[in-house]
C-alpha cells in the first residue's frame, strides 16, 4: 500500500516542490525543533534558509517576483513543514495570508510597492484582527482610525499578534466611521510598515514583550498598541474604507485551509511516532505491534491521518477553484484539527511513561496541538459556519 496522506493529480513542478520541503523538513526542521523549542528560541537560520528556497513568495504572483503557486501547493508544503515543527509554518502562514489578501485586494499601487518585497522574504507580513475583550466576535473591537484631516489617527489595542516583533508589514483590522447600517461596514484594513523588535517600534505604535505560551514556541506571539498612531489613506487595503471585515474574512478563509494543513502534518508524525515505537517496545515477549489492543489504536489513528489529509485537499481546491470555500475551509479545519488533537492523544498513550518526558518529540506535539483548536476560529465557530451553510443547501420551501 501507499503510505499515509499522498495527494493524487500533482503536477510534476508540485511533486519537485513538496519533495524539496521534504528533504528540508528531515534535515534542519526535525534535528533543531526539540532544542529550538525548548529555549523558546526563533529559528533565524531556518527561516534564513525557506528564504533561499523561496517559500515566502510560493503564492505571490510570478509578475511580483514569487513563484505563483496555488493554495493546495502552499497547504501541501505547510503541512510537510509541520510535520517537523508547526512554529516554522506559523512564520509564513500569517505572511502568506498577508500577501494573498494584497493580491487580492490590493491596489496597484500596494501590490507593486510590498509584494516583490514580500516574495523575497524582506518584507515579512502579519494580520491582526484580535483584542483582548473579543476574539471571535469581530464585530466587537474597539481599536479605532478617526479621520483626521487627510489622514487617520489610530488607538486602541490588538492581541495574539503571530510574528508581532519580527514581522514588518502587518494588516490591521480597526473600525471607522463610515456611516454605513451596519457595523461590518463599518471596518477598515490598514496596512501597517514597522520595523522589527519590541517596545515602540514607531510614533504611536509598541510591540511589548512575547506572550507565553503552552506550546507553539519560537514564534513570536505579542499584543500590538496603537496611541495616537498616524495613519494616511494610502495605508487603507484596496483604498477604500469600510471593506476590511470582507477583507479579512477571505483571508481568513484560506487561513483555516492552512490549519487545517498544520493538523494534518502534526497528526502524521504523532503516527510516525507511534507505529515506529510500537514495533520496538516489547513486552510480554513480543513488540507491542502484536497486541490486538495497540493494532486497534493505531488502525483509528491511520484513519483519522487520511481523512483529515483528504478533506484539507478537498478545501485548497475548492478555493484554488474560485469558488465559495468557507464551507470547505470550516470541514477542514473543524476535522483536521479533531482528529489531529485525537491521533496526537493515542501516540502519546502508545509511548506511555516515555511519551510523559520532556526529551520526547511526543510531549512536544502534545503541547502544540491545543492551539489548532483555536487558531483561525474555534470548534464551535465552525461548527456554526458549516451548520448555517448546510442549511442553505438543504433548505426546504
Amino acid at each position: 500500500m501507499n503510505r499515509l496522506a499522498q495527494t493524487d493529480g500533482l503536477t510534476d513542478v508540485q511533486r519537485e516542490i513538496l519533495a524539496t520541503v521534504r528533504e528540508f523538513t528531515e534535515r534542519e526542521i526535525i534535528p533543531n525543533a526539540q532544542r529550538l523549542e525548548r529555549a523558546d528560541e526563533y529559528p533565524q537560520r531556518i527561516v534564513d534558509r525557506m528564504r533561499e528556497l523561496g517559500l515566502f513568495g510560493l503564492t505571490i504572483p510570478e509578475e511580483y517576483g514569487g513563484l505563483g503557486e496555488s493554495l493546495l501547493t502552499y497547504a501541501l508544503a505547510v503541512e510537510e513543514i509541520s510535520r517537523g515543527w508547526m512554529s516554522v509554518s506559523g512564520i509564513i502562514n500569517t505572511h502568506f495570508i498577508v500577501a494573498y489578501m494584497l493580491a487580492r485586494h490590493g491596489t496597484d499601487e500596494q501590490k507593486r510597492r510590498h509584494l516583490p518585497r514580500m516574495a523575497t522574504g524582506e518584507l515579512r507580513g502579519a494580520f491582526s484582527m484580535s483584542e483582548p475583550g473579543c476574539g471571535s466576535d469581530v464585530a466587537a473591537i474597539t481599536t479605532r482610525a478617526a479621520r483626521d484631516g487627510d489622514g487617520y489617527v489610530v488607538d486602541g489595542q490588538k492581541m495574539w499578534l503571530t510574528n508581532g516583533a519580527t514581522s514588518t508589514l502587518v494588516a490591521v483590522l480597526v473600525k471607522t466611521d463610515e456611516g454605513a447600517d451596519s457595523v461590518y461596514r463599518n471596518m477598515t484594513t490598514f496596512l501597517v510598515e514597522k520595523p522589527q523588535g519590541f517596545g515602540e517600534v514607531q510614533p504611536g505604535l509598541t510591540i511589548p514583550g512575547k506572550i507565553d505560551k503552552m506550546g507553539y514556541k519560537g514564534v513570536d506571539t505579542t499584543e500590538m498598541i496603537f496611541s495616537g498612531y498616524r495613519a494616511t489613506a494610502g495605508q487603507i487595503l484596496g483604498g477604500t474604507p469600510g471593506r476590511g471585515f470582507y477583507q479579512m474574512m477571505d483571508g481568513v478563509e484560506v487561513g483555516r485551509v492552512n490549519v487545517a494543513a498544520r493538523g494534518c502534518g502534526v497528526a502524521l508524525r504523532a503516527f510516525e511516532l507511534a507505529v515506529r515505537y510500537a514495533q520496538q517496545r516489547r513486552t510480554f515477549g513480543k513488540p507491542i505491534a502484536d497486541h490486538q489492543a495497540v493494532q486497534f489504536r493505531l488502525a483509528d489513528m491511520a484513519v483519522k491521518v487520511e481523512a483529515a489529509h483528504q478533506m484539507m485537499i478537498n478545501a485548497a481546491r475548492a478555493k484554488d477553484s474560485g469558488e465559495r470555500g468557507d464551507l470547505q475551509a470550516g470541514m477542514a479545519k473543524y476535522l483536521a484539527s479533531e482528529y489531529c488533537r485525537d491521533v496526537v492523544e493515542d501516540s502519546f498513550r502508545i509511548h506511555g511513561g516515555y511519551g510523559y518526558s520532556t526529551e520526547s518529540e511526543i510531549e512536544r506535539l502534545y503541547r502544540e496541538t491545543p492551539m489548532l483548536l483555536i487558531g483561525e476560529g474555534t470548534a464551535d465557530i465552525q461548527r456554526m459556519i458549516i451548520g448555517r451553510r448546510i442549511l442553505e443547501a438543504y433548505r426546504i420551501d
